[in-house]
C-alpha cells in the first residue's frame, strides 16, 4: 500500500516486548508455605512452646521457595552456583534455595515484533519508509538465555538491520510488485542471524511501503501516459487491419465487375430505405448500375419511404 509520508523525527529504536524480570508466585508455593506455617503454629500451641514457631516459619519459607511452577508455554533456566543446571518446565519442578537460582523464564509461544526502516534509500536512490512484522519463536531456551543478554531486543534490532540491508539492494519497482520475494529474503537473513540464539523466524510480512508524494504523482502520470500509448497502438493496429481488409476487397472486386455492381446497388438500397435519407449518386454510377435517369432514382426512393400518400409521391 502506498501512502503519503508523514513528517517524523529521527528514527526510534525498535520496541521489543520486555520479558518479566521476576516470575509470578504460584498458588502452590503460597499454599505450601501457609500449610507448614499453620502446622508449626499448631505444634507450638500444643506444646506451649512459642519458640517452635520460628523453625516452622523457616521450614515453610524454604519449602515454598523450593516448589516452582512453569506454565505450559514457558521454561525456567535454573543455575546452580552460577552455572547452567537445567531448563525446567512446563509444570511442577523443584529447586534448592540459595544453591539454585532461576535466571530467566523463556516464552516458547510465537512472538510478533513490529519493526520499520525510515528514509532508507533503495538501489535506485529513492527514499522509502517500510513497516514490517516479524513472527518468531524460541526453540532452544538454553541458547536464548545464555547466548544473548536480551534476546527479544536483539531480534528486533537484527530485523531492522536486515530490512535496511535488503532495501538498499532492491529497486523501487521490484519492491512494490515483489513483496513476497522481499519477505522471503528478509526471513532468510534474520533467521540466519538468530539461529545461534536458539530462535527461528517463521515469517516476515511487510505492511506498508511509503514513498514521497512527489514521486507518487510522477508514477501516476507515467502510468496514465503508458495507458494512452497502449490505446494509440491498439487504434493504429485496428486501422492497419481495416486497410488490409479494404485492399483484399478491392482486389476481389477488380477481378469481378458483377460483384462490384451488386455491392454498389446494395449500398444504394441501404441508403434509400432509411426514412428521410438523402443520397447523392454520381451520374456515372447511375449509368453503370443501369438505374436509368435521376427521375427513376427518385421514384425508387419514394416507393421505399413508408407513410407517403400517392399524391405526395407524385408531387415529390
Amino acid at each position: 500500500m502506498l501512502v503519503v509520508p508523514k513528517s517524523s523525527s529521527a528514527e526510534e529504536a525498535p520496541k521489543a516486548p520486555k520479558a518479566p524480570k521476576e516470575h509470578h508466585i504460584s498458588s502452590i508455593e503460597v499454599t505450601i508455605g501457609l500449610l507448614i506455617l499453620a502446622v508449626s503454629a499448631l505444634i507450638a500451641k500444643l506444646l506451649n512452646q512459642p519458640l517452635y514457631l520460628i523453625p516452622g516459619v523457616l521450614i515453610g519459607a524454604f519449602a515454598a521457595h523450593s516448589v516452582q511452577v512453569a506454565r505450559q508455554w514457558e521454561k525456567a533456566i535454573v543455575l546452580r552456583f552460577g552455572k547452567f543446571h537445567k531448563a525446567a518446565g512446563p509444570g511442577l519442578f523443584f529447586i534448592i534455595p540459595i544453591v539454585d537460582t532461576i535466571a530467566a523464564w523463556v516464552d516458547h509461544r510465537v512472538i510478533t515484533t513490529p519493526f520499520k526502516a525510515e528514509q532508507t534509500l533503495t538501489k535506485d536512490t529513492v527514499p522509502v519508509d517500510v513497516d514490517a512484522v516479524l513472527f518468531w519463536v524460541v526453540w532452544d531456551a538454553e541458547k536464548a538465555a545464555m547466548e544473548v543478554a536480551d534476546y527479544k531486543e536483539a531480534v528486533a534490532w537484527a530485523a531492522q538491520t536486515a530490512l535496511r540491508d535488503v532495501i538498499g539492494r532492491t529497486m523501487l519497482a521490484d519492491m512494490l510488485v515483489g513483496r513476497e520475494k522481499l519477505d522471503a529474503e528478509l526471513q532468510r537473513i534474520i533467521d540466519q542471524r538468530t539461529t545461534p540464539w536458539g530462535i527461528t523466524v517463521q515469517s516476515v510480512e511487510i505492511r506498508d511501503i511509503v514513498i514521497p508524494s512527489g514521486l507518487q504523482d510522477a508514477m501516476s502520470r507515467q502510468a496514465q501516459a503508458e495507458r494512452e500509448r497502449q490505446a494509440r497502438l491498439i487504434l493504429g493496429e485496428a486501422e492497419t487491419q481495416i486497410a488490409q481488409s479494404f485492399v483484399q476487397a478491392g482486389t476481389a472486386y477488380a477481378n469481378n465487375p458483377i460483384a462490384l455492381h451488386l455491392r454498389a446497388m446494395n449500398m444504394l438500397y441501404e441508403g434509400l430505405k432509411e426514412k428521410g435519407a438523402l443520397v447523392v449518386v454520381p451520374s456515372t454510377a447511375v449509368e453503370s448500375m443501369g438505374l436509368g435517369t435521376i427521375t427513376g432514382l427518385a421514384a425508387i426512393r419514394q416507393s421505399e419511404i413508408p407513410g407517403l400518400k400517392p399524391e405526395e409521391k407524385q408531387s415529390d
